[in-house]
């Protein structure tokens, strides 16, 4: 059993893709909207753009957003998780490539599957799992392990990256967890207003460097708030609430696929012959995964009746 959570199928797995391809854009977008503003700021415009959409979801939906006593301190917890990993998400993108901080940002599903283990009832990370996500993030390696060069400012950006993908497992697993008694909106709020002032204050201290409003930089902070903030963070957070989050995370493991394509597409960083072998490696990987769960399912129904 997993709470109320239900069985991933097929409609809301494929709705979890569209998610993923969207949400693989994001380090495109940041990286775009970095010519022009400075990482910190960058942010907080993000976290407005993104707020405001939340908030018009939260009014249309009819969601009650006041804030009981005891909500306060988790919400708190979740604006600085996410606050904290997104600063070194933007920054570390200032000094790699988006093809290295999509790869490595992607380290998230491998934290999500063990602290799911531990924190979430039911979710339990089993040899075959275990093996199936090993498998799809050696494909995710195979397809950057030539472009991550350890130059000094690309090994400083890749190590904030990494620890980003860490932060964000952590978010993850602790957003399945108050997502069972806090009304998504609230919890989506809560980081938009958080992580935006958190994010205005240290850009007024410590980014005192001037930056051109372009229609480039528009488009950045629209996709990073509007889609990626609002639309995806939305759709994501209602997946979290339904259904187990390290089933959700396999699918996930597509980003680094569909972001070293838009990364090639939109930025002109190389595409490496790798990426087939990655690919085939990543669908193994997932396909193992939920083989294991299907047949974990099938043991669970017949369990009753071979015992009654």
């Amino acid at each position: 059993m997993t709470g109320d959570r239900r069985p991933l199928t097929l409609g809301p797995a494929l709705f979890a893709l569209l998610l993923s391809l969207l949400w693989s854009g994001n380090s495109i977008a940041i990286k775009l909207g970095l010519r022009d503003a400075p990482p910190l700021r960058l942010g907080w415009m993000r976290f407005l753009v993104g707020g405001i959409v939340v908030l018009l979801w939260a009014r249309l939906s009819g969601a009650d957003l006041r804030v009981r006593a005891e909500e306060w301190g988790r919400l708190l917890i979740l604006g600085l998780l996410f606050s904290i990993q997104l600063a070194f998400m933007n920054i570390g993108l200032s000094y790699t490539t988006a093809g290295n901080g999509v790869v490595l940002n992607s380290t998230y599903p491998i934290w999500v599957a063990l602290l799911a283990h531990f924190f979430i009832p039911g979710d339990r990370l089993t040899p075959g799992r275990a093996l199936g996500i090993a498998l799809a993030y050696t494909g995710v390696v195979v397809v950057f392990s030539q472009n991550l060069r350890l130059a000094s400012d690309l090994l400083f950006g890749n190590i904030l990256m990494l620890i980003s993908g860490g932060l964000l497992g952590s978010r993850l697993v602790y957003t399945a967890r108050v997502v069972q008694s806090i009304h998504p909106a609230k919890l989506l709020l809560a980081q938009a207003i958080v992580g935006g002032g958190s994010f205005f204050m240290a850009s007024t201290l410590w980014e005192p460097l001037p930056y051109r409003w372009t229609g480039l930089l528009f488009l950045s902070i629209f996709y990073q708030g509007a889609i990626v903030a609002g639309f995806n963070f939305i759709g994501n957070t209602w997946l979290l609430k339904h259904y187990p989050p390290s089933r959700i995370s396999v699918i996930s493991l597509s980003q680094p696929l569909f972001g070293v394509l838009l990364s090639w597409l939109i930025l002109g960083e190389p595409l490496s012959s790798q990426l087939f072998m990655g690919a085939i490696l990543v669908i193994l990987g997932a396909g193992l995964t939920q083989r294991r769960q299907a047949l974990q399912k099938r043991r669970d129904v017949l369990k009753p009746s071979e015992t009654g």
